[in-house]
């Protein structure tokens, strides 16, 4: 479904028009795929018709991770986390509507055409509108292990959330959809798991809950650092390690996070169910758990959500691929 627009963009340090927000076709970031970026959620807080709030999930751990990810690719900013924390909420606020999905980006813009992108200025913009659920929720998600594999260490980074290295993502998802799954998943070059094309990996097998490593080629997720601290809090033993495909096949559980997918099981991997198809009892503990802290239902113990003063509510359950 098509992007909710908004009325206001945020870039280069003040609040433009929507409409307003466009850049050149020579741009460096059109050729060359020059660009970082960051997916975060705005959560409301409490029931739509006696709302408490919103806040705003992890939001400076996403700006870090903007930043370093810039670092990475030798993208100056010129900004502070603290500084794009405020921009952040300064855009929220500005379109006052929550649930919403925030999209900063810095990308290489209109200057030198040619690989080298040092001479190209660097644009940074900030932008939010309303989102919903992205995979099925608690219906589970019937996956494929995908022909692509993530991109091996030392071709390009991994940790960095590049836009170029999303090309590899839309191979893994367009397969899968073609072929009739909601989700695909990359191996490694080893082949062994990785994570899906915006989601990491989780497994539980004889109540262990297993995760494939950074050095894996998996992005370092927030929301899968997230769970590990839940399940870590609920003493349920969290294992990094390099895992198997075929432990997909005859794992107890398995499940996805990110920003989108937030935590979402797999009901089945290349038409084997998991387990029996529903939800496990190790997921849905930390299902209930990450949901019920980021909706306001239970206290925000580990300082996730940064409060923001939004008035309007945008329509639940509304489904955006973006």
């Amino acid at each position: 479904m098509a992007i909710q627009t908004t009325q206001h963009i945020w870039h280069n340090g003040s609040l433009m028009p929507w409409a307003d927000a466009q850049i050149h076709v020579m741009s460096h970031v059109v050729h060359y795929g020059s660009s970082v970026f960051e997916g975060i959620r705005c959560y409301s807080q409490g029931p739509l018709e006696a709302p408490k709030g919103a806040g705003i999930f992890r939001l400076r751990e996403h700006m870090q991770r903007f930043l370093d990810s810039a670092k990475i690719y030798r993208m100056p900013l010129g900004y502070t986390v603290d500084e794009l924390c405020s921009a952040v909420i300064e855009v929220v606020e500005a379109n006052d509507v929550s649930p919403c999905y925030i999209r900063p980006i810095a990308f290489r813009g209109y200057g030198e055409i040619g690989v080298n992108p040092l001479k190209s200025p660097v644009e940074v913009y900030i932008a939010n509108f309303p989102w919903g659920n992205f995979l099925h929720g608690n219906e589970g998600a019937n996956v494929c292990v995908s022909s692509w594999n993530r991109l091996a260490p030392n071709t390009m980074p991994a940790l960095a959330k590049a836009g170029a290295n999303y090309m590899n993502s839309q191979l893994i998802r367009m397969e899968a959809a073609t072929n009739g799954y909601d989700e695909g998943i990359g191996l490694d070059r080893n082949g062994t798991l990785s994570e899906g094309s915006g989601e990491n990996l989780f497994l539980v097998k004889d109540g262990k809950l297993l995760t494939p490593p950074l050095a894996n080629s998996a992005l370092s997720g927030i929301t899968r650092a997230s769970v590990m601290q839940v399940a870590k809090e609920m003493n349920i033993e969290v294992v990094e390690q390099a895992l198997p495909r075929e432990l997909l096949y005859i794992c107890d559980e398995a499940f996805f996070t990110g920003t989108a997918a937030e935590v979402t099981h797999l009901r089945s991997v290349d038409r084997i169910l998991v387990g029996d198809g529903t939800m496990g009892p190790i997921t849905r503990r930390i299902h209930r758990e990450f949901f019920g802290i980021v909706n306001g239902l239970l206290p925000d113990r580990f300082g996730w959500l940064s409060p923001v003063t939004v008035k309007s509510m945008s329509v639940a359950g509304e489904t955006v691929n973006a």
